[in-house]
């Protein structure tokens, strides 16, 4: 049983508090340096309490018929809230995750314990470089939720990255990412344009507020050889208690106008985010 008390550590890369949530018995919050990373509920896995989480949720529900086990992998692994969900909601599935800091993983490990059979393996890696050492075609779907200082790392937003992560998913797999960005939407336009040069279909999910310019927030990119279910993921988003909307096909092309694919020689980290933009939702 873990003691209702925080924990704070420094790690490789930050200073890490996990706070015990009030509200729910076996439930935390982790944050890095300040900015909120990951929220698990030992007890219910398939809670997801951050916004862009239940986004990433409805899309890994909707990429193959429920409870199929599905080989999957996480780069960036925060308290490994994403493979929780997927250990929970479909049985048997294979999960590697790779994690930069290897402190944040051994405080995880201690405090936060997987369960016994969760079929999760944990790599203290760069997520760039054990990409690019993983096999052909061993992956059903790629999830990238990589944030270093509340920014996605430059080198995991290139062109040639976009072609590892291709590689390794099989033909009908689908590569799902958490960004951030406000408008006028330079990075974000980038990194549509970079998929849609490696992948035939993308999907884009966010809610309206952000798309239209008024605030910093998060967007969940959907990227695949094959069209994702938008029916059923719109539905979904839309009646979250924070609603969002899908964009896809020529809506998302007009939106990504003229932005061109990021080579690596050109690549930059997502914005820094504007203070307090980041939360709980």
């Amino acid at each position: 049983m873990t003691d209702q008390i925080p924990v704070f550590r420094t790690t490789d890369h930050g200073a890490a508090k996990l706070m015990p949530d009030v509200d729910r018995e076996r439930a935390w919050l982790l944050t890095v340096d300040g900015a909120p990373q990951s929220y698990v509920d030992l007890d219910e896995p398939t809670y997801l309490e951050f916004e862009y989480a239940r986004r990433l949720g409805h899309a890994l529900d909707t990429v193959a018929p429920r409870g199929r086990a599905l080989d999957v992998v996480h780069l960036g692994g925060g308290a490994l809230t994403l493979p929780r969900y997927v250990a929970a909601t479909r049985p048997g599935s294979r999960q590697d995750v790779v994690e930069a800091d290897r402190g944040l993983l051994e405080l995880v490990g201690e405090y936060l314990p997987l369960p016994e059979g969760s079929g999760v393996a944990v790599h203290a890696a760069d997520a760039r470089a054990w990409l690019e050492a993983a096999p052909d075609d061993s992956a059903d779907v790629l999830i990238a939720d990589v944030f270093g200082g509340s920014r996605v790392p430059a080198h995991l937003t290139t062109l040639a990255y976009a072609r590892e992560a291709e590689r390794v998913l099989r033909r009908g797999g689908t590569y799902l990412a958490n960004l951030a960005d406000a408008a006028p939407f330079a990075f974000l336009r980038s990194q549509l344009a970079t998929f849609a040069a490696v992948f035939e279909e993308l999907a884009l999910i966010a809610e309206p507020g952000v798309l239209r310019g008024r605030r910093f927030g998060n967007a969940v990119l959907v990227a695949s050889h094959r069209p994702p279910d938008v029916a059923t993921l719109a539905r979904r988003v839309a009646a979250d208690a924070f609603p969002a909307r899908v964009e896809h096909g020529a809506a998302l092309m007009e939106f990504i106008g003229s932005a061109r694919p990021v080579e690596d020689a050109d690549a930059v980290p997502s914005p820094v985010p504007p203070g307090g933009a980041f939360g709980i939702g």
